[in-house]
């Protein structure tokens, strides 16, 4: 098994490339996915939610994630709160998805705050998708409405393009198109897949 780390910028065009790579073969594991689900309506993940930021609740009982992004946003005492309520359960998961994959598996753990949280040493490679900060810009004041205030704060809340460029083994350029982008995965691909069962895993 080969554990791969992916990760990259906002609006660097993650996801892209981890569809490409699952469709290409790769166990995918999205941690935003999984993110979700450990604070689905009536877990145990949402209790603890509401317990220390109180009702943050929509009307037919699921989490209100813009109250809570109010909340913690700015004040990274509570986004650390939030994040040890929900970086264990996500990570708990993530094994379990991950231990049901085949021996010979390429697994892709998709992780938007990789570096950020310090688990970069965690995986065989470390995979990350890379554009520069104006094209970040544009594409979240494009595709995701954000004013370029909004755009430049969530962006400087993150590592720095630097910091990610050195953890990484791998780099995807993804400022171009995506045909150049189907490329490039093709390549990243096949690298991978050569690497895939051999040598022990990071645990």
């Amino acid at each position: 098994m080969l554990r791969v780390g992916l990760t990259g910028g906002i609006g660097a065009g993650k996801s892209a490339v981890s569809s490409r790579l699952a469709a290409r073969g790769a166990v995918v594991i999205d941690s935003d996915l999984l993110a979700r689900e450990v604070v689905a309506r009536g877990t145990e993940g949402l209790a603890e939610v509401v317990d220390e930021f109180g009702e943050v609740l929509t009307p037919n009982g699921e989490l209100d994630r813009p109250a809570v992004g109010r909340i913690v946003f700015n004040d990274e005492g509570a986004r650390r709160k939030l994040e040890a309520i929900i970086h264990p359960r996500v990570r708990g998961r993530a094994a379990e998805i991950e231990a049901a994959a085949p021996d010979d598996a390429v697994v892709v753990h998709d992780i938007p705050l990789l570096v950020e949280t310090g688990q970069a040493d965690k995986f065989d490679v470390v995979l990350v998708v890379d554009v520069p900060q104006e094209l970040q810009v544009e594409r979240l004041t494009g595709a995701r409405g954000m004013t370029d205030e909004e755009a430049k704060a969530r962006i400087a809340s993150q590592a720095t393009r630097e910091d990610r460029l050195a953890a990484a083994d791998i780099v995807v350029d993804n400022s171009g198109s995506l045909e150049q982008l189907d490329r490039r995965v093709d390549e990243v691909w096949e690298e991978l897949s050569q690497q895939a069962g051999h040598g022990p895993a990071t645990v």
